[in-house]
């Protein structure tokens, strides 16, 4: 997949292209990538998704109100590279883009600039100043352009329409196994290993302390969970810790630490990945040292079994 920033000097065959911030690349998006190749293959074209970075809501809403991330855009592009898109063009996000109307970015930038074929959008899909941009007005821009449109149905599971906004929801909550499941894949998130204090080597679970590579990724609720490692090539077990320590600390600064399974090597300052399998726990406060320890090991059981399964 070629990722391209901005839209100058673009060379794409009868671009068919869909437009969104694909955050999470949810079955929901799977959806519209499948009808967006089945247009461009009956187009004899190639697949264009049109993203922004940053996220739409990081610049028209304040900041207690933006939701956070669930996929980066190295992650995003990684996983549109995985369902086979062509072409990866990121636009910056910026207020005067938010202020154009629909009728002029699809002939400033679909027709003059990307020279589009073909447009699949989603069954809500609305874009533009205000989101004016409905498909019944698109499809007055599609007969003047001459280029084909189609809209997309709407996604659903077990009558669940599957959004962005519902697998942030469930992830807010710790509901990995919902988050999983609408996402088509393991939710994942990455950093680099940084020094801890030692706190867990000295009961016996040594921890990598995770610093996020994107401090907009949306982590899940505070808790325990049961965890695979991505490190240095090598895949591992792992038992991860989100929250703030309350036993051990009264920062109240918010933690990523993975205790390794089978597992010794220096990785300081080395890149990690943990894909969330399960939530064992919530987050709790005990009555010392000695507690913690003794339900660190009940968690490392049933983290265990529930990897082994």
């Amino acid at each position: 997949m070629q990722i391209h920033y901005g839209t100058e000097n673009l060379q794409i065959v009868n671009p068919v292209v869909t437009i969104g911030s694909f955050d999470g690349v949810h079955k929901g998006h799977v959806q519209v990538i499948e009808s967006l190749k089945r247009v461009a293959r009956n187009l004899k074209g190639e697949t264009v998704i049109i993203s922004f970075e940053p996220h739409p809501r990081e610049v028209l809403y304040p900041m207690e109100k933006r939701p956070g991330i669930l996929t980066t855009l190295e992650e995003k592009a990684a996983i549109l590279a995985t369902y086979g898109v062509e072409h990866l063009v990121v636009l910056q996000f910026t207020r005067s883009l938010a202020e154009l109307e629909y009728a002029d970015f699809v002939r400033h930038i679909l027709v003059d600039k990307i020279g589009l074929k073909g447009l699949v959008v989603g069954y809500d899909h609305r874009f533009g100043k205000n989101r004016e941009g409905t498909f019944e007005k698109l499809k007055e821009l599609a007969d003047r352009y001459h280029f084909y449109l189609e809209q997309e149905e709407v996604y659903e599971e077990n009558q669940i329409n599957i959004s962005s906004t519902k697998i942030r929801n469930a992830l807010q909550i710790g509901d990995i196994d919902r988050v999983n499941e609408f996402l088509g894949y393991t939710y994942s998130v990455s950093g680099k290993v940084v020094a801890g204090d030692k706190i867990g080597r000295s009961m016996g679970f040594p921890t990598a302390n995770i610093r996020l590579n994107d401090d907009r990724k949306l982590l899940p609720a505070a808790g325990v969970y049961a965890v695979k490692v991505k490190v240095e090539g090598q895949e591992y077990r792992g038992m991860l810790n989100i929250g703030v320590r309350p036993t051990v600390s009264c920062s109240g600064v918010v933690r990523i630490e993975v205790n390794i399974f089978d597992f010794d090597a220096d990785i300081y300052g080395k890149e990690i990945r943990l894909l969330l399998i399960a939530r064992i726990r919530g987050e709790r406060k005990f009555n010392g040292i000695d507690e913690l320890s003794e339900q660190l090991k009940k968690d490392r059981q049933e983290v265990s079994v529930l990897l082994q399964q």
